[in-house]
């Protein structure tokens, strides 16, 4: 029985399917369930050399999936060929899954909210750390698509750890809405509860009416006089540290 072309494949889920860009994006999908129908590499013994080095825990799963093809087949099929040499598709998570996830309570961790973001590199960075630190979702507000290739990209792979969708305002999960502002509350002198909601505005114009008006409360980061703003990934890892540090964070064994 001959092996399926890998190439074909590919071609079939292509349409449907989220981009896992290099390695590590594969990895991490395979840690946390993703469904992942081919995978590529221009180099199977070195991409397996390297899960046996960085992520043993995969490297059964990944010698059952990894097929290697030529360098200009693999180029073909990715906007930016990765330093690792490998790509595969993902079965993305029924958007149901991932409202269920968002709207359950009581909830251990918070959700972070996006609102209107415009880098989709910043918001996979956020969609990272958001998974490092355990929160229960990110959404995003605005046209942004967080489950854009580029946001895939910036996420490692980690939206496959937590939920991830695009809602509207009044859409939202229930919950608290701690949203930053410079005008807010210092965040030294809060304790942020684990249902609450983390609104961060865009970097150029901050936070929209419709979320401002949604607010329970303002909240400040701590920021030197003259210093307009961080990078929103900035923000939502001190925030997401603040809410760990002051015992909120879920404790894995």
């Amino acid at each position: 029985m001959t092996e399926p072309d890998p190439l074909a494949v590919w071609r079939r889920h292509a349409g449907p399917c989220v981009l896992l860009d290099g390695f590590h994006a594969l990895k991490h999908a395979l840690r946390f369930g993703a469904r992942v129908p081919v995978a590529v590499t221009t180099d199977r013994a070195a991409a397996l050399a390297l899960a046996a080095d960085l992520a043993p825990d995969v490297r059964e799963a990944l010698d059952g999936l990894l097929a290697e093809v030529p360098r200009e087949a693999y180029a073909s099929l990715v906007a930016r060929p990765h330093p690792t040499g490998v790509a595969a598709l993902a079965v993305r998570p029924p958007r149901e899954a991932g409202l269920r996830a968002l709207a359950r309570t009581p909830r251990r961790a918070p959700v972070v909210v996006l609102d209107q973001p415009r880098n989709l590199g910043n918001a996979g960075a956020v969609i990272r750390l958001a998974a490092g630190f355990g929160a229960t979702g990110v959404v995003t507000t605005g046209p942004l698509d967080p489950w854009h290739p580029t946001v895939v990209r910036g996420g490692a792979g980690l939206h496959f750890a937590t939920a991830v969708e695009r809602l509207e305002v009044a859409e939202l999960p229930p919950g608290p809405v701690f949203a930053l502002d410079p005008e807010g509350e210092d965040i030294r002198g809060l304790k942020l509860p684990d249902d609450a909601l983390l609104a961060f505005g865009s970097e150029r114009s901050g936070l929209t009416p419709e979320l401002r008006a949604r607010a329970d409360h303002l909240v400040a980061l701590p920021m030197r006089p003259q210093v307009s703003s961080y990078n929103l990934a900035t923000s939502v890892a001190m925030t997401l540290y603040h809410w760990s540090a002051t015992g909120g964070a879920p404790r894995v064994p």
